[in-house]
């Protein structure tokens, strides 16, 4: 499959040329190194992954070093943290030279500390996530975004399930001391039937006879390598009490679909799952947005204890939507979308708070699947319209 150009290439540019050292995190196979390359054609490029690479940098890091030619790619750089150290001192020897250093990463919570502690104000940090709809029109609900998926669909339970392999086996190992992987492949699959669901950490402990705190290292594991986000309540300016726990959402569908044994269209119309699936795709989607134009994730979800839920609220640019404020959106995998479905962002719209400090309203869309026959975007009620997910997509980047 040709390269696919990602919305994030403008940004890896920007600050190639404004930073010594760019690092790009982000899911393992979501396509960082293959931007990197296209990006960079004449930068050189070494593995920390390759045990020789590792053994050559450890046994003499100033002379490995002395020995690349810059610009360099330097990738899985997770699994030497010593190395900020030395690109810091070489970058504040020639602080005019910039974007020498061209850094990937797949476990984010271990390596942002180590940017944090020796790269700070020398690095430019952004992610990666795998392809949007707005990117590549082979995104579709089943298959997900890994860019090796959509090259070789028929293959894609196999891939799925050697990329499980290789996580358990590199990811979680190297982060934390899991001993039993086989209970930890059971915590995925236990957690993908939580997908967009309020968090709720005992209910997850109980069937794998483990404690909270367990459950809450494992899921610091699974976030920190970019295959979960947790989206928080949005509650500013309200007065009522509302739910504080976040929802769970697993980034990439496909992966939750492998891991609901979830492998056609046929299963998937099927599926009990099908509504938070589809949820879980428009939330991936608005994220993707936000990181490929390095902003920071800003999404949340409403729900009040007398039940009224809107699936997401989000700020949103003028230039993009064509009135500044904060975005209510509900997910409906629907084709029909009908006005009995925007009642709950109708609902909030009546209870929205005003004032000095409060974040206006800018409107409401309701996200559905297409029909097999094009309609365009309607207007369900004041404020509110109905948009498909490839709709979405576009007026978000």
């Amino acid at each position: 499959m040709p390269f696919i150009h990602r919305n994030l290439e403008n940004q890896v540019t920007k600050a190639a040329r404004a930073f010594g050292a760019v690092v790009l995190t982000g899911p393992r196979r979501s396509g960082k190194t293959s931007l990197l390359r296209q990006l960079f054609p004449n930068a050189g490029y070494y593995l920390f992954e390759d045990p020789d690479i590792v053994g050559r940098f450890r046994a003499d890091p100033q002379g490995f070093l002395d020995s690349i030619k810059l610009p360099v790619i330097l990738d899985e750089i997770q699994n030497v943290p010593e190395l900020f150290n030395f690109i810091r001192s070489r970058i504040d020897r020639f602080p005019q030279r910039k974007g020498q250093w061209l850094l990937t990463g797949s476990q984010e919570s271990g390596l942002m500390q180590n940017v944090s502690e020796s790269m700070a104000g020398r690095a430019a940090v952004l992610q990666l996530l795998p392809l949007a709809l707005s990117e590549t029109p082979k995104v579709s609900l089943l298959k997900g975004g890994y860019p090796e998926v959509l090259q070789r669909p028929r293959n894609a339970s196999l891939w799925f399930a050697s990329y499980l392999q290789t996580y358990l086996e590199r990811d979680v190992r190297s982060i934390s001391a899991v001993q039993d992987l086989s209970k930890f492949r059971r915590f995925m699959a236990l957690l993908a039937t939580r997908h967009a669901s309020v968090l709720n950490k005992t209910d997850l402990a109980a069937p794998l006879g483990m404690s909270v705190p367990g459950i809450t290292n494992w899921l610091d594991i699974l976030e920190a390598t970019g295959l979960v986000m947790l989206v928080p309540p949005y509650f500013e300016n309200f007065g009522k009490r509302l739910i504080k726990s976040p929802k769970l959402y697993w980034v990439d569908s496909g992966l939750v679909c492998h891991l609901l044994n979830i492998e056609s269209e046929a299963a998937l119309e099927r599926s009990p799952f099908l509504g938070a699936l589809f949820e879980g795709w428009v939330a991936a989607e608005i994220a993707k947005s936000q990181v490929n134009a390095g902003r920071r994730r800003e999404l949340y979800y409403f729900r009040d204890q007398q039940g009224l839920e809107v699936d997401f609220i989000m700020p949103s640019p003028a230039s993009k939507t064509g009135a500044a404020g904060m975005w209510m959106l509900e997910a409906k995998a629907s084709r029909s979308p009908s006005a009995d479905m925007a009642r709950p962002m109708l609902a909030l719209a009546k209870s929205w708070p005003t004032g000095l400090n409060a974040q206006p309203l800018a409107g409401g869309w309701l996200v559905h699947r297409p029909a097999r026959y094009h309609v365009d975007s309607t207007a369900l009620a004041a404020g509110v319209k109905a948009i498909t997910i490839e709709q979405l997509s576009l007026r978000l980047n």
